[in-house]
């Protein structure tokens, strides 16, 4: 009987305990949840700065992965084919681009003021008067838009945004030298960036590797379509230009087509300077077909094949696939170009999976 008695006891004790100590339980659980979010939110707040690093990096580490694994069977020694890898990805995509853009910036600096120039020595009104049939039409023109103010106005953004450009050299230096350091470590330890990330989602194994499948289809589709929508600029800007008449239309396709790839910039940079240069020079009939060629096909093709191609690829309605890249390029920069269409994949393929644990 005392023994019963003693089961009893403990077993009340036990019961007790557990009462009291239910509450600690769950407020523990509470405190971890909020010291947790508030370190992902400052974790967030310090990744932040570097957002267009993590990006590009990102991206390079998912096209170069293939090239990565293909060193590694060549070279036993990991950290070498890293090295290697990082070398050849830095001289054929981020350099060049970089290069590219600094020098066409310095020379829509020195375009701008030649044409800046024309105008303020009168050169624009001795046109005028050398073509009477064209002087009504032109006068017209000036009554609702003020040409020559437009043409300096133009000259002055184009001189601004360009030194603006080159002023954030420095800027640009240390970002290429973070993307290079970051793509480092993203390729050597993808397999364990990968797995780290599986565990901390809370996905299944499936769904987790259909998440990075999406990832990547996106990360190809987005820099390929845009590779591919580039080329098309570029060929047709060059075509325009070898019809013409004007000079190096091979060199300055080439260019637009640089030009196409880089977020904020476009082959506009290359054909609207010059067919202001061709109005400010007397040839009317060039500088308008220049203009309209511009404007209906070559900004055609970036508006709306672009999505068109991505989204066919990713199986998207054109509409998503085009604000996602619209609103990533306002919400996130550069980087938005990449960050836009991975953010929309992610939350699409997380709905699928909420609705199909819902259905079962």
């Amino acid at each position: 009987m005392l023994k019963n008695y003693q089961i009893g006891e403990q077993k009340l004790i036990k019961e007790t305990k557990s009462v009291h100590w239910q509450p600690d339980i769950q407020l523990h659980k509470l405190l971890l949840f909020i010291f947790t979010a508030i370190g992902i939110y400052l974790c967030y707040a310090m990744a932040l700065p570097f957002l267009p690093a993590l990006v590009w990096a990102t991206t390079f580490a998912v096209l170069f992965s293939p090239f990565q694994t293909w060193l590694e069977l060549k070279v036993k020694n990991q950290n070498l084919a890293t090295l290697v890898a990082v070398f050849a990805i830095s001289l054929m995509a981020i350099a060049p681009a970089i290069l590219v853009g600094q020098q066409l910036a310095v020379q829509a600096i020195n375009g701008a003021l030649l044409i800046e120039a024309k105008v303020n020595d009168g050169l624009w009104q001795r046109i005028i008067d050398d073509q009477p049939r064209l002087a009504p039409l032109v006068k017209e023109l000036e009554a609702q838009i003020n040409l020559p103010e437009t043409i300096k106005n133009f000259s002055l953004w184009v001189t601004n945004s360009a030194g603006a450009f080159i002023k954030g050299s420095l800027y640009q230096l240390v970002g290429f030298i973070l993307t290079i350091y970051m793509l480092f470590f993203f390729l050597r330890d993808r397999h364990a960036i990968k797995q780290g990330l599986s565990k901390l989602l809370p996905l299944s194994d499936r769904e987790a590797v259909d998440l990075f499948t999406h990832i990547d289809d996106t990360i190809h589709a987005t820099v390929y379509g845009t590779l591919g929508i580039s080329l098309a600029q570029g060929f047709l800007g060059g075509l325009m230009f070898w019809w013409l008449g004007l000079p190096a239309p091979l060199l300055w396709g080439l260019v637009m087509a640089l030009l196409a790839f880089i977020p904020m910039l476009g082959a506009f940079i290359i054909w609207g300077p010059a067919a202001l240069f061709l109005l400010v020079e007397g040839n009317w009939q060039q500088a308008i077909i220049l203009m309209l060629w511009g404007v209906l096909v070559v900004g055609t093709v970036d508006n709306l094949l672009r999505p068109m191609l991505m989204a066919n690829r990713l199986k998207l309605h054109t509409l998503l696939m085009f604000v996602s890249l619209v609103g990533g390029l306002l919400a996130f920069g550069s980087s938005g170009i990449i960050l836009g269409p991975v953010v929309l994949a992610i939350t699409l393929f997380l709905i699928s999976v909420w609705t199909a644990r819902k259905e079962n």
